[in-house]
């Protein structure tokens, strides 16, 4: 294709008629993913089409050799635009080669431009020859700029359904991984409540013959070994409790005190909470500490915020909880209860925060489902509660705060509640 016969084409239709055809909008961002490849080496083809590609909108990337477009094709691209004459000797093997060796979902479009005319033994050849690239468009020379665009982009149209299976075909391997976790987790649950309904009778014999012991024992030294026995076993007697509730607990809202639920979680977390060398401070700015709340849903959404604040904090830091009355004039002057789990780990990605509630999302990589936020703003939005995060990877600010917003409606002043 001249320059002549190119650039004829496009006085005859403005340039901006084919956004038109494209459809591109007028911000449209750009990524590997949507750029065109072009391998003209000789003549004016590549600047020329890069040209009005750049003009469109289009990210356009030209390429001086067939090894430079298989580099550029395996880092990713929507389509690609090659001249004939390219793709001589043992070029087009090359080029073959990297397709051959595409993944399932990919069938990577050539538009090939070559040369106009009649049927010869030259032009069988080199049919024959470029049969196995695969996905091949062909377009004749000369051409005309909206034969081009239109055959481009209904290239890569088809390529990005091809990068939309691509992306089902990753989300549903994690899927899978994230069930046979899930069946895992589902297993050892299980196993972990038969083993606490087992120990829990020895638990009590043992309890009470430390109570008899008691009056045995004179010593001073031994009555305060006997006080630090009883405080260990009672911390053994309430974890297995805990692990008991998952399964015994009703399945209806009852009355559910946060600040006995959130004691009981920091019984739980103990060993953690030591071992990583965590501080935790709690504090209760309201009367109002009841709510009427699936028991089990409760402890859920707060044993998953506290467990990543600890993932977050693996060389120490601090955790805070807060419970108090929450006043909202841009909620309909509404009031809330907000519980709040603060901490001073690692922070989120600021490119990362909007989608932390989204499924498989993950700060943890290779140890996290990214199921445990989604879950729990599953739960709360089932609940009729709200979550909020804030975060900050800065370094003297480091650290993330999620509340959970009650509606005072579903608070309780009563004392009666159900056991966390």
């Amino acid at each position: 294709m001249s320059s002549k016969e190119f650039l004829a084409g496009t006085q005859r239709s403005p340039v901006r008629s084919y956004r038109r055809i494209l459809l591109i909008p007028e911000n449209e961002t750009t990524s590997y993913e949507t750029r065109t490849l072009v391998l003209a080496p000789t003549g004016r083809d590549a600047s020329l089409i890069s040209t009005l590609l750049q003009r469109l909108g289009r990210l356009c990337h030209v390429v001086n050799s067939v090894f430079e477009l298989r580099e550029n094709i395996g880092k990713g691209a929507g389509a690609a635009i090659v001249a004939e004459e390219a793709l001589k000797g043992n070029s087009i093997h090359d080029l073959e080669s990297v397709l051959k060796d595409q993944p399932a979902w990919s069938d990577f479009p050539v538009i090939l431009l070559v040369t106009g005319g009649r049927v010869t033994t030259e032009s069988e050849r080199l049919r024959k020859l470029r049969t196995p690239l695969g996905n091949v468009l062909l377009l004749e020379r000369p051409l005309r700029p909206e034969t081009l665009l239109s055959t481009l982009e209904a290239a890569l149209r088809g390529r990005q359904r091809q990068y939309q299976v691509r992306d089902q075909m990753e989300q549903m391997v994690h899927a899978q991984d994230a069930l046979r976790r899930a069946e895992k987790l589902a297993v050892t649950g299980r196993l972990a409540a038969s083993i606490a309904h087992e120990i829990n009778n020895p638990l009590e014999s043992v309890t009470n013959l430390l109570y008899l012991l008691r009056s045995e024992t004179p010593s001073e030294t031994g009555q305060r070994y006997l006080g630090q026995a009883e405080q260990e076993l009672a911390r053994v007697t309430e974890i297995a409790k805990h692990t008991l509730r998952y399964y015994r607990e009703p399945n209806k809202p009852v009355l559910v005190d946060v600040s006995a639920v959130l004691d009981s979680m920091l019984t739980l977390y103990h060993s953690r909470l030591i071992a990583a060398r965590v501080d935790v401070s709690k504090e209760t700015r309201s009367p109002v500490v009841s709510i009427c709340a699936n028991p089990g849903e409760l402890r859920q959404v707060i044993a998953n915020l506290i467990g990543n604040s600890l993932d977050a904090m693996r060389t120490g830091g601090k955790l805070r909880l807060r419970i108090g009355l929450w006043h909202s004039p841009n909620l309909s002057n509404r009031r809330y209860l907000s519980m709040t789990i603060a901490d001073t780990g690692s922070g989120i990605d600021p490119q990362l925060l909007p989608s932390v509630f989204e499924p498989f999302v993950t700060t943890k990589g290779e140890t996290g489902t990214g199921l445990g936020l989604w879950v729990t703003q599953e739960l709360i939005r089932k609940n009729g509660w709200e979550i909020r995060v804030r975060s900050s990877t800065a370094p003297n600010h480091r650290g993330t705060v999620f509340s959970i917003l009650i509606p005072a409606e579903q608070a309780e002043t009563s004392t009666a509640s159900v056991a966390a």
